[in-house]
């Protein structure tokens, strides 16, 4: 396939932004790992690595009959956890929850660009803070990387009221942590790459910038500090989840 300006050709890993960049990246990637720290990468890592398997679902009223119709436990709202109910988005509540078979998680950000990703036959990958060092090694050990087989890196971003992107401090710095573990295993990174390493570089304590930022504190004013608290715990899990058909499970 030809590689227009927009896919950042001749570079072995590549980032961009939302639904768009990771459409542009998924046609020319031989990999793409999507990024949503603040929660569903997040939450995705925990709950594969307590041994759910996870299908991204687009934030819908379709989820529940979704999940019926395969047989799989929904994830709701943070505010709607029940004892019928106790799994969501929130990282702290799939920390605790009972661990189920199939779990399908809706998000409007982060899972809805898995789900459309997978469509494409591209293999997805989750990455947080959490993981980012783990995701980079088992993707430079799979020989991602090169120029003929890059690594697309997409950070989710979040929404504005009217559903245009707004770009994240959390998710940034979750994308540049995964780009500086694969930096630092030799792989050629494109110039939009290598920006957002500035950036990384430029902040002396991450988790205190994840935390202060505009998301985290949306989510501890609503009263989900630990959420954050979660997420902010960088390099602590060695789950890679890897999309394979329609869910996650351990690479």
């Amino acid at each position: 396939m030809t590689e227009g300006v927009f896919s950042q050709p001749g570079s072995g890993a590549r980032f961009d932004w939302g639904p768009a960049g990771a459409a542009e990246l998924a046609r020319v990637c031989s990999v793409l790992v999507v990024v949503d720290v603040l929660s569903f990468s997040t939450a995705v890592d925990i709950a594969v690595g307590r041994g759910m398997r996870v299908h991204p679902f687009p934030w819908s009223d379709q989820a529940r009959a979704y999940a019926d119709r395969i047989g799989a436990a929904v994830a709701v709202g943070r505010q709607q956890i029940s004892d019928a109910s106790p799994w969501s988005l929130s990282p702290a509540a799939l920390q605790s929850a009972p661990v189920v078979a199939e779990l399908v998680l809706p998000s409007p950000n982060g899972a809805s660009i898995c789900s459309a990703a997978a469509s494409t036959g591209v293999p997805v990958v989750a990455a947080c803070l959490r993981n980012a060092p783990a995701v980079a090694r088992w993707l430079h050990g799979q020989g991602h990387g090169t120029a003929t087989r890059p690594i697309g890196v997409v950070a989710a971003g979040e929404l504005w009221p009217d559903g245009a992107l707004r770009p994240c401090v959390e998710d940034l710095l979750g994308a540049a942590a995964v780009l500086d573990g694969l930096s630092m295993l030799g792989v050629p990174l494109s110039v939009e790459a290598a920006v957002s390493l500035a950036a990384l570089a430029s902040v002396r304590n991450v988790p205190a910038a994840v935390r202060r930022c505009v998301s985290g504190q949306e989510l501890i004013l609503r009263g989900f500090a630990d959420d954050v608290r979660l997420a902010v715990q960088t390099g602590v899990s060695h789950t890679v989840p890897v999309l394979t058909g329609q869910s996650f499970a351990p690479a």
